[in-house]
């Protein structure tokens, strides 16, 4: 799954916890830049992804995880470890 992949799948996966489809993703948007993102909805979007793209996160992985940018990476390499 390439990166343009990814970004479609999480577009999709925010539009339904925070149900709004207005939210344009990017590399730089952190918890601070969407409404409503907060440590209840940080799990929720953790949880969708993993079962969206069938991985799972280590703890450790989760710590480092600051911008959709890093949630991009951090899903691209766990792909690629399967």
């Amino acid at each position: 799954m390439d990166e343009a992949q990814i970004y479609a799948a999480l577009r999709d996966v925010f539009a339904d916890i925070f149900d709004r489809d207005d939210i344009v993703l990017n590399a730089s948007i952190s918890a601070k830049d969407v409404s409503g993102w907060d440590s209840f909805r940080h799990i929720e979007i953790l949880v969708a992804v993993e079962e969206r793209f069938r991985v799972r996160f280590r703890t450790r992985d989760l710590d480092a995880l600051r911008t959709v940018g890093d949630l991009v990476r951090l899903i691209q390499h766990n792909a690629l470890a399967k």
